[in-house]
């Protein structure tokens, strides 16, 4: 299918097929079946359609938080070791934090409604460098979203499966995880909607399992209270009140995991449906009051049946094989519910491929990672970052073997720094509008003991586990944080050079011919320049046309394509605007062209792949002038290095070779840097 525009810059009509294009590969024909057809991004219905409302997105987004009740309130349980009477007071603490963080980032979705969440804060209140740092670790706590979830998904799925099954558990994982890249390739939207189901039947269970739980131990209720009180007592006496609380402390921030996935609705809020601060000011309600109900119950329920590791089994396999034994069909409720807390640990997964890609995109257009992460796909999704993602965290899976203590370790070691630079840059902000906003003392305050509770958890949690894995995390994100300032000093020398080298350009003084120019004729020669922005290089390139083929071409046909990326989708609007910004530049660069005597024109194409509407764009214009010749620029640098190709696109290099397979002739004009 071949698209272009008409001189007026309006949709682009149907194109009949060039009979020089080829029938769709194998490899495109099983992608188009696996991941869909292209979507028509010129329909303004595709925004809302691809939009999140309040319950998908808590569906989406809030398993993550969901799911990690899954394995933060075992692993704080278990740190507690003997003093299991401390489950009472961690359960309230746990809630109160969740309460505490939720409201916070509440807030920040508040200050910043396009989103982005700590990658953004961190960039707007503290400067490019941290919010470099806090970007590269929300990538890699991303990734090990997706490897924690996927991990622990398998823990529960084969605790309660016959152990030779166990032979099949990385197989698995690596399938989980593959299946998963595929459905976010298809869309958001559809992918979440799958797995709804999922997400509400592991809430029902759960409630049924928790509400339960502590309705039966009623009775056995004052005499716990009793236990905990003489445990408390008993542990002032062997370790004191600074010991008791070290203890606490510890089993609190070892705890972490519980609070990983609150930070997913900030950096989300572009896929919310509007208004888009109050849909997600809800589901980030939706996702605090489940998670707390969720982990805070299952503390209190461990304690009430005195629930202790029972070799592979989880605490919650153990937690639910106690609550139902003896009842009829209890072994299938059992089955059931585990499963569901493993379906609903895939699900969470989504989150990483959901906003890993997204804070991608959103350094990519600043300049920090490459470029080519910032495109979308035919069906309007960050391909390239969700196949980074997943090569990414099946990578984390074969380096920690799927061992879900060492993954919560570095997962949680991330997310708090990212927590804590948060909360730091918001309680800063805040202060410096102490003589503007009577609302400042609260917030302020809110968010200083939010800094407290983080950095808290983040130096127990790096000092307690750093010889165990918490230094891959930090030299992982470190070395993360190193290569993206190598790439945007990279693109920022390039741009000075560019700069240099073709700012004479911009302003040529030329005087415009005595005679006005015709019109366009068709059957004559033509030169056809494909550009970008009106540019040193698409200037650069027009000179040397004429300059290299004196007396040639009678008119010339400027060409470009607006590339849709995640920097231009923004919502409902976002294509003509871009549409109208990419005819503003045709129309500067058919002014020159005008000025230096040639009848010239116009065609301007919109698409996520710049190389494959150009490409349409060119064939289309090709059968409109026949007797055309093609030409674009493309930066040559003077020292060619081995990433210059990964960092700029090779779109006249490849644009080149499908035209001449068309069987028209293309020139590539070197801009030298």
């Amino acid at each position: 299918m071949s698209s272009g525009l008409e001189p007026d810059g309006q949709r682009p009509v149907p194109s009949p097929v060039s009979p020089f294009e080829e029938p769709p590969s194998l490899f495109k024909r099983i992608k188009r079946l696996l991941v869909g057809s292209p979507r028509d991004f010129y329909d303004r219905s595709v925004f809302h359609a691809m939009a999140l409302a309040p319950l998908l997105a808590w569906v989406g987004l809030g398993a993550d938080g969901l799911s990690s009740s899954s394995y933060g309130p075992e692993e704080a349980f278990k740190t507690m070791g003997a003093h299991t009477y401390l489950a009472v007071g961690m359960a309230f603490m746990t809630a109160l934090t969740i309460a505490i963080i939720s409201m916070a980032y509440s807030h920040i979705i508040e200050e910043f409604p396009h989103g982005g969440g700590g990658y953004v804060v961190g960039t707007k209140l503290l400067g490019d460098r941290v919010g470099l740092t806090s970007g590269c670790a929300l990538l890699v706590d991303y990734v090990l979203t997706i490897t924690m979830s996927v991990a622990v998904a398998c823990d529960s799925l084969f605790s309660f499966l016959p152990h030779w099954m166990g032979l099949f558990r990385y197989e698995t994982e690596f399938a989980l995880i593959i299946g998963l890249v595929i459905l976010n390739m298809r869309g958001v939207k559809e992918s979440v909607t799958i797995l709804a189901p999922i997400f509400m039947a592991f809430l029902v269970l759960h409630v049924i399992l928790i509400c339960g739980g502590i309705f039966m131990k009623m009775p056995e209720i004052p005499a716990v209270v009793h236990e905990t009180t003489a445990g408390f007592s008993e542990g002032v006496k062997t370790l004191g009140y600074g010991g008791m609380f070290l203890l606490f402390a510890h089993a609190f921030s070892l705890g972490g995991g519980t609070y990983t996935g609150l930070e997913a609705v900030s950096n989300g809020l572009p896929i919310m449906q509007e208004p888009r601060v109050r849909t997600a000011k809800r589901t980030m309600l939706y996702m605090a009051v489940s998670l707390a109900f969720t982990a805070g119950g299952l503390l209190l329920c461990y304690l009430l049946w005195h629930v202790n590791k029972d070799g592979d089994k989880t605490l919650n396999c153990t937690l639910t094989e106690k609550f139902v034994s003896g009842m009829p069909f209890g072994h299938a409720f059992v089955i059931i519910t585990m499963i569901s807390e493993g379906a609903l640990l895939v699900v969470a997964a989504q989150a990483g491929f959901i906003d890993g890609p997204r804070v991608l995109a959103n350094m990519a257009v600043d300049g920090w990672a490459p470029r080519r992460f910032a495109a979308l796909s035919q069906r309007l999704t960050t391909e390239n970052g969700i196949l980074l993602m997943g090569v990414a965290s099946i990578a984390a899976l074969i380096y920690t073997h799927g061992d879900a203590n060492r993954l919560v370790v570095l997962y949680s070691i991330n997310v708090f720094l990212t927590f804590s630079l948060s909360m730091f840059a918001m309680g800063k902000m805040w202060w410096s509008r102490r003589k503007t906003h009577k609302e400042w003392k609260s917030r302020l305050a809110l968010f200083l003991v939010g800094f407290a509770l983080c950095v808290t958890i983040l130096a127990i949690t790096t000092v307690m586990k750093f010889s165990e894995g918490g230094w891959v995390t930090l030299l992982v994100t470190g070395s993360l944080v190193g290569v993206f300032m190598m790439v945007r000093r990279h693109y920022q020398l390039v741009g000075v050079k560019l700069r240099e080298v073709f700012a004479q350009l911009e302003d040529l003084p030329i005087t415009p011919p005595k005679e006005k120019v015709g019109e366009v004729d068709p059957k004559q020669s033509c030169a056809v320049i494909l550009v970008g922005g009106y540019s040193g290089i698409g200037i650069h390139t027009t000179m040397r046309v004429i300059r290299h083929f004196p007396g040639q071409f009678k008119s010339m046909v400027f060409l470009s394509v607006g590339v849709i990326d995640s920097g231009e989708f923004k919502g409902e609007g976002a294509v003509e605007a871009l549409r109208d910004r990419t005819q503003k530049s045709l129309d500067r660069y058919v002014e020159l062209a005008q000025k230096l005597g040639f009848p010239a024109t116009s065609r301007v194409a919109l698409g996520t792949d710049a190389t494959e509407e150009a490409a349409n764009l060119s064939i289309t214009v090709g059968q409109e002038f026949p007797n055309a010749i093609f030409f674009a620029g493309k930066l040559v640098f003077q020292r060619e290095k081995w990433y210059q190709r990964f960092l700029h696109n090779e779109t006249a290099v490849d644009l080149q070779k499908r035209i001449n397979e068309a069987g028209r002739v293309m020139v590539v004009m070197p801009a030298k840097v």
